[in-house]
């Protein structure tokens, strides 16, 4: 690395910095641009790894430098309860088909993946990583290791079905001729939890407390009851 550069990449700030400005310029580049899979996290995250790698900068140096976005990762969940609130009276007149969608869709998603998963000839322990990828990386973790699995390459797949749902999700829904606000962010937040929900709420409000509804819903269905049927199988 060259003399000029070493103070910039050593500043405490340098981490911290160069996330949000990948975040921010793969968000602008994803909406003028309109290409499904210039997704923002994709890119940013393609982004900052090549910048840390070129750096010589430790993954470990970095978690440290950008632990402010960790500590607000809090806050900004409670956050989806805003638009969750602002539309509480549609939830309620759709409360029996939001449950019977979560649950459907909850049931849907996890058999798919063991089903496949197992004509493929993936082993116990990478199915049972496979499992809960539909739910956000610290639940995921967490039902992974209790079933066997690897908890770190869990938050990967979490990561990896976020990105996919929120590319390819919105076009898929538009090509079945999908467009209530509710039944896109169900979809949305089912299949490509946190990630799926900030796509969600681009797309409005109403579809960002949907997706945020069954994110959640999501989580704790499969931190409940996925343990018990995985410990069964």
């Amino acid at each position: 690395m060259s003399a000029f550069l070493q103070p910039l990449v050593e500043h405490p700030l340098f981490h911290l910095a160069l996330t949000l400005l990948a975040f921010q310029a793969a968000l602008h580049l994803s909406r003028v641009s309109g290409i499904v899979v210039l997704q923002p996290v994709l890119v940013s995250a393609a982004v900052v790894i090549a910048v840390l790698t070129l750096a010589g900068i430790s993954y470990h140096e970095y978690l440290k430098g950008v632990s402010i976005l960790n500590l607000l990762l809090g806050p900004a969940t409670v956050a989806l309860a805003v638009p969750l609130y602002q539309n509480l009276s549609r939830i309620r007149r759709l409360l029996w088909p939001i449950v019977i969608t979560v649950l459907s869709g909850g049931i849907v998603a996890t058999a798919t993946t063991l089903v496949l998963g197992w004509l493929m000839g993936i082993d116990r322990q990478l199915l049972m990583t496979l499992a809960p990828k539909s739910v956000t990386s610290p639940i995921a973790m967490l039902v992974a290791g209790q079933a066997g699995g690897i908890a770190a390459l869990a938050a990967v797949f979490v990561l990896l079905t976020g990105i996919l749902g929120a590319m390819f999700g919105p076009s898929m829904l538009r090509l079945s001729r999908v467009t209530h606000p509710a039944a896109v962010g169900m979809a949305l937040g089912l299949t490509a939890h946190a990630v799926g929900t900030a796509r969600a709420l681009e797309e409005g409000q109403e579809h960002g407390a949907y997706a945020a509804l069954a994110m959640s819903l999501m989580g704790v269905g499969t931190a409940i009851f996925l343990p018990l049927v995985l410990a069964a199988l």
